[in-house]
């Protein structure tokens, strides 16, 4: 394929995480340091940015300042939670992007979020094939839910996981300083995939973890968790739980009272409140003093607990999408494909955009035990290499020191 020379706009979308920025450098500073890339542009707010006709100028800021996206939290380019209509019922926002990467010579698009990003950016790039317009366009994985299809972890992920385990481990001492014994419930992020939840099964392999684990892979049952809970409070004195926010009876329906209160642009509801429910039901049953933990924001902006593994691959999937555009690469999604048999080894891989989009990839079924309220060895095998490692975080005043970004607009 011949070399493609124009600009190019990195966007990045949905729930931040402790690494999104990681990506975002990576391919920003891959892009910068390209001679066919003409110029490089953040999407303010991700896709409306582009609709807006709001980009940031990269070329301007100032390379200190960008290499602290590595430990900077959250989206620093901003994030949206935009669906974009098929482009056969309506091509109105298909035609304003067009209009947009016409007028910025805009030859490379790379779009960094989860789930609905990947559609997204299927989407755009089906539409400007059939257009004829071209341009290469990459999706970059981001999501601490681990849902993304074929990629073995998401960017993200790591992280978050570490700090739940961490948290948890600290909870575990916590909750054991009076004689009077406590039941503590502690809520973790996951809709409809139990990774997160998951990850508090790593605290346990360090021997201060949860003594009972809800995913939402597995049908719940109130009273056989209030039988779980009683008989391991009467028998310790304490006990600690860990259970996702996307847990649901067996007719599907949500344990959560807050189920119905919102939606997301995509439709998903917008849960939480689960653990004060659970403590309350908790404490009328047995009487023990109760409470209830919600990790919330916590679990995906925690950059002071990152994973140094996730760093580096976050930064090695954003670099990854612009050399392989670079190269004649598009329609794709950057991945990762790992080897865990002799330590641990994490190689990128490409997936189409078209088997990504719109796919959630849960826990396996067989990694929970039996009675559905723990994890096995497998899931401890998979998730404890992609912890490891620690974040080489700037700090000033004992406080950290994160990217603060000049955001010139183009004009």
């Amino acid at each position: 394929m011949s070399e493609l020379r124009g600009a190019c706009i990195i966007g990045q979308s949905g729930g931040p995480s402790a690494v999104i920025n990681a990506s975002a450098y990576g391919a920003i500073r891959t892009a910068l340091d390209s001679p066919v890339i003409t110029k490089v542009y953040g999407a303010a707010h991700g896709i409306k940015g582009v609709l807006d006709d709001v980009l940031y100028i990269m070329d301007e800021e100032d390379p200190a300042e960008l290499e602290l996206l590595k430990y900077t939290p959250s989206s620093a380019l901003g994030s949206c939670r935009y669906k974009i209509a098929d482009p056969d019922v309506d091509d109105t926002d298909y035609k304003r992007i067009l209009e947009i990467f016409k007028k910025y010579d805009v030859r490379y698009f790379f779009y960094n979020g989860g789930n609905d990003s990947m559609d997204t950016c299927n989407k755009i790039s089906k539409y400007m094939m059939k257009v004829g317009y071209e341009c290469r366009i990459m999706g970059i994985p981001k999501t601490i839910d681990n849902d993304l299809f074929g990629t073995d972890h998401c960017p993200g992920f790591s992280s978050a996981a570490k700090y739940i385990a961490t948290s948890i481990m600290e909870v575990y001492h916590d909750a054991r300083v009076y004689d009077t014994g406590m039941v503590t419930i502690i809520e973790c992020m996951g809709r409809h995939a139990g990774w997160l939840t998951a990850a508090a099964a790593l605290a346990s392999e360090m021997g201060a973890g949860p003594d009972l684990i809800y995913l939402p892979e597995v049908d719940f049952d109130m009273d056989k968790f209030l039988a779980d809970v009683t008989s391991i409070y009467n028998k310790q004195g304490n006990c600690i739980v860990a259970v996702s926010e996307g847990i649901h009876y067996a007719d599907g329906k949500f344990v959560s009272e807050a189920e119905v209160q919102a939606t997301d642009g995509f439709g998903h509801a917008q849960l939480g409140g689960l653990a004060a429910r659970l403590a309350n039901i908790v404490k009328e049953k047995t009487g023990a003093k109760v409470r209830g933990i919600e990790l919330s924001l916590l679990q995906r902006c925690a950059a002071h607990c990152a994973s140094g593994n996730d760093i580096e691959e976050s930064f090695m999937s954003g670099k990854a999408a612009v050399e392989n555009a670079i190269a004649g690469i598009t329609d794709k999604m950057v991945g990762f494909e790992c080897d865990r048999t002799n330590g641990y080894v994490c190689k990128t891989k490409l997936f189409d955009l078209t088997s990504v989009a719109n796919y959630e990839k849960k826990v396996p079924v067989e990694w929970i035990n039996e009675e559905g309220n723990g994890l096995l060895k497998p899931f401890i095998d998979y998730a404890m290499p992609l912890i490891q490692g620690e974040t080489g975080m700037k700090k000033e005043n004992g406080l950290p020191r994160f990217a603060h970004l000049k955001k010139v607009v183009a004009k």
